[in-house]
Protein backbone atom coordinates (compact mmCIF):
# COMPACT_ATOMS: atom_id res chain seq x y z
CA UNK A 1 0.00 0.00 0.00
CA UNK A 2 2.91 2.36 0.71
CA UNK A 3 4.21 1.87 -2.83
CA UNK A 4 0.77 2.62 -4.28
CA UNK A 5 0.54 5.77 -2.21
CA UNK A 6 3.76 7.13 -3.71
CA UNK A 7 2.57 6.68 -7.30
CA UNK A 8 0.89 9.67 -8.97
CA UNK A 9 -2.21 8.36 -10.75
CA UNK A 10 -3.50 10.61 -13.54
CA UNK A 11 -7.05 9.53 -14.50
CA UNK A 12 -8.45 10.00 -17.98
CA UNK A 13 -12.10 9.70 -16.90
CA UNK A 14 -13.35 6.53 -18.58
CA UNK A 15 -17.05 5.83 -18.22
CA UNK A 16 -16.76 2.84 -15.90
CA UNK A 17 -15.92 3.31 -12.19
CA UNK A 18 -13.88 0.09 -12.40
CA UNK A 19 -11.86 1.43 -15.31
CA UNK A 20 -11.28 4.70 -13.42
CA UNK A 21 -9.77 2.70 -10.56
CA UNK A 22 -6.82 1.39 -12.55
CA UNK A 23 -6.66 2.61 -16.15
CA UNK A 24 -4.25 5.45 -15.51
CA UNK A 25 -1.41 7.25 -17.24
CA UNK A 26 2.15 8.41 -16.59
CA UNK A 27 2.97 5.37 -14.47
CA UNK A 28 5.91 3.06 -15.32
CA UNK A 29 4.42 0.58 -17.76
CA UNK A 30 5.53 -2.59 -16.01
CA UNK A 31 4.04 -1.31 -12.75
CA UNK A 32 0.72 -0.42 -14.37
CA UNK A 33 0.45 -3.77 -16.11
CA UNK A 34 1.24 -5.52 -12.83
CA UNK A 35 -1.53 -3.51 -11.13
CA UNK A 36 -4.00 -4.59 -13.81
CA UNK A 37 -2.96 -8.21 -13.37
CA UNK A 38 -3.29 -7.92 -9.58
CA UNK A 39 -6.76 -6.38 -9.71
CA UNK A 40 -7.84 -8.93 -12.29
CA UNK A 41 -6.60 -11.83 -10.17
CA UNK A 42 -8.10 -10.51 -6.95
CA UNK A 43 -11.47 -9.50 -8.37
CA UNK A 44 -14.53 -11.64 -8.88
CA UNK A 45 -14.75 -13.97 -11.91
CA UNK A 46 -15.45 -12.00 -15.10
CA UNK A 47 -17.64 -14.40 -17.04
CA UNK A 48 -20.82 -14.64 -14.95
CA UNK A 49 -23.16 -11.81 -15.95
CA UNK A 50 -23.50 -8.90 -18.36
CA UNK A 51 -21.73 -6.54 -15.95
CA UNK A 52 -18.88 -9.02 -15.65
CA UNK A 53 -18.58 -9.21 -19.43
CA UNK A 54 -18.24 -5.43 -19.52
CA UNK A 55 -15.53 -5.66 -16.88
CA UNK A 56 -13.76 -8.37 -18.87
CA UNK A 57 -13.42 -6.14 -21.91
CA UNK A 58 -12.38 -3.14 -19.84
CA UNK A 59 -9.52 -5.30 -18.56
CA UNK A 60 -8.68 -6.51 -22.06
CA UNK A 61 -8.75 -2.95 -23.38
CA UNK A 62 -6.30 -1.94 -20.63
CA UNK A 63 -4.03 -4.82 -21.59
CA UNK A 64 -4.08 -3.82 -25.27
CA UNK A 65 -3.03 -0.29 -24.38
CA UNK A 66 -0.20 -1.57 -22.21
CA UNK A 67 0.97 -4.19 -24.71
CA UNK A 68 1.88 -1.31 -27.03
CA UNK A 69 4.34 -0.01 -24.46
CA UNK A 70 6.10 -3.38 -24.20
CA UNK A 71 6.57 -4.00 -27.93
CA UNK A 72 9.08 -2.38 -30.30
CA UNK A 73 8.08 -1.97 -33.94
CA UNK A 74 10.57 -1.65 -36.85
CA UNK A 75 11.70 1.88 -37.63
CA UNK A 76 9.93 1.77 -40.99
CA UNK A 77 6.52 1.04 -39.45
CA UNK A 78 5.26 4.63 -39.63
CA UNK A 79 5.29 6.56 -42.92
CA UNK A 80 5.73 9.90 -41.09
CA UNK A 81 6.91 10.89 -37.59
CA UNK A 82 3.39 12.01 -36.64
CA UNK A 83 1.42 9.18 -38.28
CA UNK A 84 -1.18 7.67 -35.91
CA UNK A 85 -0.76 4.33 -34.19
CA UNK A 86 -3.75 2.34 -35.43
CA UNK A 87 -5.43 -0.46 -33.49
CA UNK A 88 -7.58 -2.49 -35.86
CA UNK A 89 -10.63 -4.44 -34.68
CA UNK A 90 -11.36 -7.26 -37.12
CA UNK A 91 -14.87 -8.70 -36.95
CA UNK A 92 -17.67 -8.23 -34.42
CA UNK A 93 -16.28 -5.77 -31.88
CA UNK A 94 -16.81 -7.01 -28.27
CA UNK A 95 -15.33 -3.91 -26.57
CA UNK A 96 -18.15 -1.44 -26.95
CA UNK A 97 -16.71 1.93 -25.93
CA UNK A 98 -14.08 0.44 -23.57
CA UNK A 99 -11.17 0.50 -26.02
CA UNK A 100 -12.00 3.95 -27.40
CA UNK A 101 -12.23 5.31 -23.84
CA UNK A 102 -8.90 3.72 -22.94
CA UNK A 103 -6.89 5.23 -25.82
CA UNK A 104 -8.72 8.55 -26.08
CA UNK A 105 -6.21 11.41 -26.11
CA UNK A 106 -3.25 9.03 -25.75
CA UNK A 107 -0.07 8.84 -27.83
CA UNK A 108 2.94 6.53 -28.01
CA UNK A 109 6.26 8.14 -28.99
CA UNK A 110 4.38 10.98 -30.64
CA UNK A 111 1.93 8.72 -32.49
CA UNK A 112 -1.70 9.41 -31.59
CA UNK A 113 -3.65 6.23 -30.81
CA UNK A 114 -6.77 5.54 -32.83
CA UNK A 115 -9.14 2.59 -33.27
CA UNK A 116 -10.30 1.35 -36.68
CA UNK A 117 -12.97 -1.31 -37.20
CA UNK A 118 -13.54 -3.46 -40.26
CA UNK A 119 -14.92 -6.89 -41.22
CA UNK A 120 -12.08 -7.30 -43.76
CA UNK A 121 -8.44 -7.80 -42.81
CA UNK A 122 -7.33 -6.15 -46.06
CA UNK A 123 -8.71 -2.85 -44.79
CA UNK A 124 -6.59 -3.06 -41.63
CA UNK A 125 -3.20 -3.77 -43.18
CA UNK A 126 -2.00 -0.28 -42.28
CA UNK A 127 -2.57 -0.90 -38.56
CA UNK A 128 0.21 -1.57 -36.07
CA UNK A 129 -2.01 -3.83 -33.95
CA UNK A 130 -4.99 -5.94 -34.98
CA UNK A 131 -7.38 -7.56 -32.53
CA UNK A 132 -8.98 -10.57 -34.23
CA UNK A 133 -12.44 -10.97 -32.75
CA UNK A 134 -13.97 -14.27 -31.78
CA UNK A 135 -16.37 -13.98 -34.73
CA UNK A 136 -13.40 -14.64 -37.04
CA UNK A 137 -12.45 -17.95 -35.42
CA UNK A 138 -13.61 -20.00 -38.40
CA UNK A 139 -10.94 -18.53 -40.64
CA UNK A 140 -8.22 -17.44 -38.21
CA UNK A 141 -5.63 -19.47 -40.12
CA UNK A 142 -6.36 -17.58 -43.34
CA UNK A 143 -6.19 -14.24 -41.52
CA UNK A 144 -2.85 -15.06 -39.93
CA UNK A 145 -1.53 -16.22 -43.30
CA UNK A 146 -2.26 -12.76 -44.71
CA UNK A 147 -0.60 -11.06 -41.73
CA UNK A 148 2.39 -13.38 -41.51
CA UNK A 149 5.79 -11.64 -41.39
CA UNK A 150 4.18 -8.19 -41.32
CA UNK A 151 5.03 -5.70 -38.52
CA UNK A 152 1.55 -5.98 -37.03
CA UNK A 153 0.96 -7.19 -33.48
CA UNK A 154 -1.86 -9.73 -33.71
CA UNK A 155 -3.99 -10.21 -30.59
CA UNK A 156 -7.11 -12.31 -30.12
CA UNK A 157 -9.23 -14.37 -27.75
CA UNK A 158 -9.79 -17.26 -30.17
CA UNK A 159 -8.89 -20.64 -28.69
CA UNK A 160 -5.44 -21.71 -29.89
CA UNK A 161 -4.71 -18.39 -31.62
CA UNK A 162 -1.13 -18.12 -30.36
CA UNK A 163 -0.41 -21.70 -31.37
CA UNK A 164 -1.69 -20.92 -34.88
CA UNK A 165 0.89 -18.15 -35.23
CA UNK A 166 -0.80 -15.19 -33.50
CA UNK A 167 1.37 -13.02 -31.29
CA UNK A 168 -0.76 -12.67 -28.13
CA UNK A 169 -3.93 -14.45 -27.08
CA UNK A 170 -6.29 -13.82 -24.17
CA UNK A 171 -7.84 -16.72 -22.33
CA UNK A 172 -9.86 -17.18 -19.16
CA UNK A 173 -8.67 -19.33 -16.30
CA UNK A 174 -11.01 -19.71 -13.31
CA UNK A 175 -12.91 -16.73 -14.68
CA UNK A 176 -9.81 -14.50 -14.80
CA UNK A 177 -8.22 -12.88 -17.84
CA UNK A 178 -4.79 -14.30 -18.69
CA UNK A 179 -2.70 -14.03 -21.84
CA UNK A 180 -0.24 -16.17 -23.74
CA UNK A 181 2.51 -15.02 -26.09
CA UNK A 182 4.11 -16.54 -29.18
CA UNK A 183 7.46 -14.68 -29.31
CA UNK A 184 8.60 -16.52 -32.42
CA UNK A 185 5.59 -15.26 -34.39
CA UNK A 186 6.31 -11.72 -33.22
CA UNK A 187 9.96 -11.96 -34.29
CA UNK A 188 8.93 -13.12 -37.75
CA UNK A 189 7.02 -9.86 -38.11
CA UNK A 190 10.00 -7.82 -36.99
CA UNK A 191 8.49 -7.09 -33.57
CA UNK A 192 10.47 -7.22 -30.35
CA UNK A 193 8.49 -8.05 -27.22
CA UNK A 194 9.98 -6.83 -23.94
CA UNK A 195 11.28 -9.46 -21.54
CA UNK A 196 9.08 -7.78 -18.89
CA UNK A 197 5.95 -8.66 -20.86
CA UNK A 198 7.23 -12.14 -21.65
CA UNK A 199 7.68 -12.73 -17.92
CA UNK A 200 4.01 -11.89 -17.28
CA UNK A 201 2.50 -14.10 -19.98
CA UNK A 202 2.44 -17.81 -20.79
CA UNK A 203 4.90 -18.63 -23.57
CA UNK A 204 3.51 -20.64 -26.48
CA UNK A 205 5.53 -22.15 -29.29
CA UNK A 206 3.91 -22.71 -32.70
Amino acid sequence: MALLARVRFVPFEPRSPLARSFLTRRIPSVFLLSVILFLNLCGSPVAQAQSDTTREYQIKAAFLYNFIQFVKWPGTTFPTPDAPFCIGILGDDPFGSALDDTVQGEAIDGHRLMVIRSPRVEELMGCQMIFVCRSEGGHADAILSKLSSKPILTVSEIDGFAGMGGDINFYLSSGKVRFEINPQAARQGGLKISSQLLALGKIVEP
